[in-house]
């Protein structure tokens, strides 16, 4: 049985909807796993500064260990505000799903 162009319309309609709501899930994934490598480096980067110290003793072991202490609270803090910008603005375009015209649609 041959469809309407009406009914062409909604089910082309509903597939760009799905789609477009796909797009957002994977961009929020991306989000989660760039914050999530984000807090693996960072967290490298605190092990190293607690190794320093026990492979190396003196006054540049303790100034090494501190700098890799900052690099770490400093990846730290990058990823929670990229995070949270980018989460921002996935939520915000949520809202613009399914809001398009299509060319040949008439406005009845």
């Amino acid at each position: 049985m041959e469809e309407t162009k009406s009914e062409q319309i909604k089910s082309f309609r509903k597939d760009l909807i799905l789609r477009e709501e796909l797009a957002i899930q994977r961009t929020f994934l991306a989000n989660q796993s760039t914050f999530l490598s984000f807090l693996r480096s960072s967290m490298y980067f605190l092990v190293a500064g607690l190794s320093v110290n026990k492979l190396v003793d003196g006054e540049e072991a303790v100034i090494f260990e501190y700098l890799l202490f900052i690099i770490s609270g400093f990846l730290l803090i990058v990823a929670t505000i990229n995070y949270f910008i980018n989460h921002k603005k996935i939520k915000k375009s949520k809202v613009h799903i399914g809001d398009y015209k299509l060319k040949y649609e008439k406005v009845e």
